[in-house]
């Protein structure tokens, strides 16, 4: 498959990069700072600024889907627009855990134990989200990390459990994941496409 990893030069873009070509995929790194892409068999870097649409549909032109691994400060509206523009039927994004529920069932974000300083950096995730819930052409897929996401070994797929809605806690009560193991779950809804349309989440 070819896909186009945008934001391949962040922590969480450079391992799923890693981990699709691995597998035998062709993919295409896209990042303003290209030099930071993973140098590795299978993987294209090209510098492309993702606030561009216009560049960004010109880049991703002829893949078969597009990872995003953007802060969201580009926009839900933004990256639909190019990925419709390009033609390119899938989108995949690394989301955020704010919008995920807790074991009562309450929004992380509206939690009160949620610090107050943390909501203006994550309340991004969760308008993106709800503005993939509204789109009707491309198929998405809205990848939400464990509450802490580390830079750490590759455990391998036996380490993790998925879950859709609801925060995956381990036997201590915490929330976790390291970037290569998530990269391994990214990876894995690109090849099975369980996840059409929906949210779904990772944790140990």
């Amino acid at each position: 498959m070819k896909i186009a990893v945008v934001g391949a030069s962040g922590k969480g873009g450079s391992e799923i990069a890693k981990e699709a070509a691995s597998r035998g995929h062709e993919v295409l790194g896209l990042s303003r700072h290209p030099e930071n892409i993973p140098a590795a068999d299978g993987i294209t870097a090209e510098e492309c600024d993702a606030e561009d649409a216009e560049a960004l549909a010109e880049a991703i032109k002829g893949v078969d889907a597009v990872i995003s691994a953007l802060h969201f400060n580009v926009t839900a509206e933004h990256l639909l627009g190019a990925v419709k523009a390009a033609g390119v039927p899938r989108l995949l994004v690394m989301g955020g855990a704010a919008s995920l529920k807790n074991a009562d069932g309450v929004r992380l974000y509206d939690a009160p134990d949620f610090p107050e300083n943390i909501k203006p950096f994550v309340i991004g995730g969760i308008h993106f989200l709800d503005a993939l819930r509204e789109e009707q052409e491309v198929d998405w897929t809205f990848f939400s990390p464990a509450m802490l996401i580390f830079v750490g070994d590759r455990q391998g797929p036996d380490s993790f459990r998925l879950g859709t809605d609801e925060l995956v806690v381990d036997e201590s009560g915490e929330s976790k994941i390291s970037y290569a193991d998530y990269a391994i779950a990214m990876v894995d809804e690109l090849e099975t496409h369980n996840h059409s349309r929906a949210r779904f989440t990772v944790g140990y």
